[in-house]
């Protein structure tokens, strides 16, 4: 069956293109899709204005679509293992992973479903006699939704859910190594009967397909979570027609451990922070800064615990993590290893590829730890989006000097996505939290995620949230700061006493 979905068809590309989508854990064939032309995107794009324009979705009431949403996460619901195994051959994840992720997307689904049923705007007292006010929601128009290939339904419904609850249409277009979530989400909101033109699907590069998205005049809206040069270049294109955008643009995470934290609890969510899905998680704890008093007995714990996790594809239960997504994201991976020590970086464990015969076929890369680095090394200011931890470390002669040598380090870098304190004092904890310039932090605690919460980073980690807000919200930035009173291990990786 025909993979692209325009203007409420099913149809292959027109120039015959396809792409062959391979396993990241052993290489092999998941399947062929179709692949689009600049041209199907723009046709795309115009069938996405038509809707809005003259269509039924955006004047549809809000009861309405919010039923959708609902029926649309049932759905999810039900099959919850099937797209879980789609999503674990494109990726390469965990299986088990997979279904959690598939859980935390019906909760998506379901929570801008009730934000639907409630968005009833608001009465403006004007003091005036005879003179009414008031506020309105109204949906932004065409939407182009690109998303990454790391976390591909749940990345895709963090857009497609708040664009249909709030009336709009849109293009969809997710990375071109994992589509096939993608694909049976827009089959689904099809056969659950979402008006022709709403939802359209192309496939492609993002040179070639998400480039029509975003310089096309009739987008409203782009919605991007990738790369910052990327990104970057989105918000040139989307300039000559001043488009709102959406940027989600990763992050160089400080995971920030104070000698007072509980120290199990700290290094055991480090490992989950930085390792879980192999570190391709855009929020990954990739800077350990601990406090020097007890760098030695929190990084020996880190090496040892890292030594022993076990790789394997999605379908080994004794697997803890998985695959690097390609070969080329492998080979950036290894290089950065090499520049960060070449950089001066100590090298504790990993660095490479496994040895196993078992896991040739992959795209594997042990879990590594660079100790000894400092914040001006390309390592620490880099993304690497793979499993790999740098190790900083702080002090002070006060209380107060420690926590602003801390803060220093955790801010010292261009992203601000997320970050994470442990300290086992909460003044301490909340002073340092409400520091850091970083959209997420997280306290005593690592990853954890509520679809209530803001979700988007300072600095070059992103701008804008998904449909924006008006007023104030236009000129200040949200933080969302978890804290966990009674933190706790993680659990996701096995804490055995035997060499690995």
């Amino acid at each position: 069956m025909p993979d692209l979905f325009i203007d409420g068809t099913w149809r292959a590309a027109s120039d015959g293109g396809t792409r062959t989508i391979s396993c990241p854990a052993d290489g092999s064939t998941v399947g062929t899709v179709d692949e689009a032309t600049a041209e199907e995107a723009r046709a795309a794009v115009s069938a996405a204005r038509k809707a809005f324009d003259a269509g039924p979705w955006p004047t549809t009431p809000s009861p309405e679509r919010a039923a959708l949403l609902f029926r649309l996460a049932d759905r999810l619901a039900a099959e919850k293992d099937e797209v879980a195994r789609l999503e674990a051959l494109d990726t390469g994840k965990r299986f088990v992973e997979a279904q959690i992720d598939m859980d935390d997307i019906v909760g998506v689904f379901r929570h801008f479903a009730s934000l639907a049923q409630s968005d009833v705007g608001r009465v403006v007292d004007t003091g005036m006699p005879g003179v009414s006010s008031r506020v309105v929601h109204e949906p932004v128009g065409v939407c182009s939704l690109i998303t990454p290939w790391n976390y591909p339904l749940l990345q895709t419904s963090w857009k497609v859910a708040p664009a249909l609850a709030a009336g709009n249409t849109f293009v969809l277009k997710p990375s071109e190594l994992t589509p096939h979530t993608a694909i049976w989400l827009v089959r689904t909101l099809d056969e659950l009967g979402l008006p022709k033109g709403v939802a359209n699907l192309v496939l492609g590069s993002g040179a070639t397909v998400g480039a029509a998205m975003t310089d096309d005049p009739g987008v409203d809206l782009v919605s991007f979570t990738g790369g910052l040069v990327t990104g970057r270049r989105i918000m040139a294109a989307a300039a000559p027609t001043v488009k709102r955008v959406a940027l989600e643009l990763g992050g160089k995470n400080p995971n920030v451990v104070f000698a007072d934290a509980d120290l199990p609890a700290a290094i055991d969510n480090a490992l989950t922070a930085i390792f879980l899905d192999s570190g391709q998680v855009c929020s990954a704890g990739s800077r350990l800064i601990v406090e020097e008093s007890v760098h030695d007995q929190v990084v020996a714990e880190l090496v040892r615990r890292a030594g022993q996790i076990r790789l394997g594809g999605p379908f080994d239960e004794d697997a803890e993590t998985g695959p690097l997504i390609s070969g080329d994201h492998l080979k950036k991976v290894q290089a950065y290893v090499e520049n960060a020590v070449a950089e001066g970086a100590q090298l504790l464990v990993g660095g490479t590829t496994p040895d196993d015969p078992a896991l040739a076929d992959g795209h594997y890369f042990l879990p590594t730890v660079l100790d000894g680095c400092r914040s001006e090394m390309r390592c620490v200011q880099d993304e690497s989006f793979g499993p790999v931890v740098t190790v900083e470390t702080f002090s002070g002669d006060t209380r107060e000097a420690a926590e602003d040598a801390a803060v220093a380090l955790a801010n010292d870098t261009i992203y601000g996505l997320a970050g994470a304190v442990w300290t086992e004092n909460a003044g301490r904890a909340e002073r340092v939290a409400n520091r850091l310039r970083h959209g997420t932090i997280w306290i005593n605690d690592y990853h954890p995620y509520v679809p209530q919460a803001e979700w988007g980073g300072f600095k070059q980690s992103g701008v804008g949230r998904e449909l924006g807000l008006a007023g104030l919200e236009e000129y200040r930035e949200a933080k969302h700061i978890w804290h966990n009173t009674k933190p706790a291990k993680a659990g996701w990786f096995s804490d055995t006493k035997e060499d690995a």
